[in-house]
């Protein structure tokens, strides 16, 4: 088992693997306080990724900032990051005053999001800023790989990032799902990655009708870790279905690893890569992964 450690990484990055070699990525467990040094032992317990999504400040909690720990795990651990980057905590100057920043750190890749009301979270006095939406700040970080600031005013020195769009594989109104595809691509968004998936049929004609797009699909899958969790899921998280199979299997106590293996096994051939989000879990990953690259050597 190759771990993710700098000795471990590929020559090719996640920037030359996308839509070219099946990738795998995951995400890491919240941070508590400045602990980096345990986030970063969990994490060199991974088996060898193409990347590691970092969220920002998820359900409005309290989270070391992502482009600060994005750079962290990526010099430590040699892996390439993706840090979510919320619209909500930042005004228009501040958004660019950190891009500048989080290129100067060497961060190639963004998940843009609109991020969680501070109403969710502990802090209701905190305000929300939202002087950007997501397609809004797809399009300026965009610009200023091409140098240009909010204004069109060029300024030395642009940006080089990825942009990572999220996407759904199930919604009551497709139509409006690819319309927003459409609308995050033309703003410039260069791959997907969706929310978690648990309907083979419904994810292989999700992504022959992404194949029309162009862009490299990277498919969400979440571990479920009982019935509860799968239940609530299904019942109440917008763009997730759960099929009447795959709840029967977690009523029976199947483990959500092996729902996913199995889910993988119908799929994998047709998606270009899977990001794995296992709360932390990093056996499950390890687990999903393993399995995943021997049906990949079949």
């Amino acid at each position: 088992m190759e771990l993710a450690t700098k000795k471990g990484r590929d020559s090719m990055g996640l920037k030359e693997k996308l839509g070219k070699q099946f990738v795998f990525t995951t995400e890491l467990g919240p941070t508590e306080g400045t602990d980096v040094k345990t986030t970063l032992e969990k994490a060199r317990g991974y088996v060898k990724l193409d990347g590691i999504n970092i969220h920002d400040c998820p359900m409005a909690k309290m989270r070391i900032n992502s482009v600060s720990l994005a750079h962290i795990v990526q010099s430590e651990l040699g892996i390439d990051t993706i840090p979510h980057f919320t619209c909500r905590d930042r005004s228009l100057l501040g958004t660019q005053a950190d891009l500048l920043g989080a290129s100067a750190l060497g961060i190639s890749f963004l998940l843009p999001t609109t991020g969680d009301p501070p109403q969710h979270g502990p802090y209701k006095s905190s305000s929300a800023v939202y002087d950007l939406n997501t397609i809004s700040l797809i399009k300026l970080i965009k610009d200023m790989n091409q140098g240009l600031d909010a204004n069109g005013k060029e300024f030395r020195g642009p940006t080089n990032f990825m942009i990572s769009g999220t996407t759904s594989t199930s919604a009551t109104n497709m139509d409006a799902v690819f319309n927003r595809v459409q609308r995050k691509i033309e703003a410039g968004v260069d791959f997907f990655q969706t929310q978690p998936c648990y309907d083979a049929e419904q994810t292989i004609e999700f992504v022959t009708k992404m194949k029309e797009f162009g862009k490299p699909v990277i498919i969400g899958l979440m571990p479920l870790k009982g019935v509860k969790m799968a239940e609530y899921m299904n019942d109440h998280v917008d763009g997730i279905e759960i099929p009447d199979d795959v709840m029967a299997k977690v009523r029976e106590g199947v483990s959500g690893a092996k729902i996913s293996c199995d889910f993988i096994e119908k799929v994998y051939k047709h998606i270009d890569g899977i990001h794995i989000m296992a709360m932390g879990d990093v056996n499950a990953t390890n687990e999903i992964i393993e399995f995943t690259r021997g049906l990949l050597k079949e």
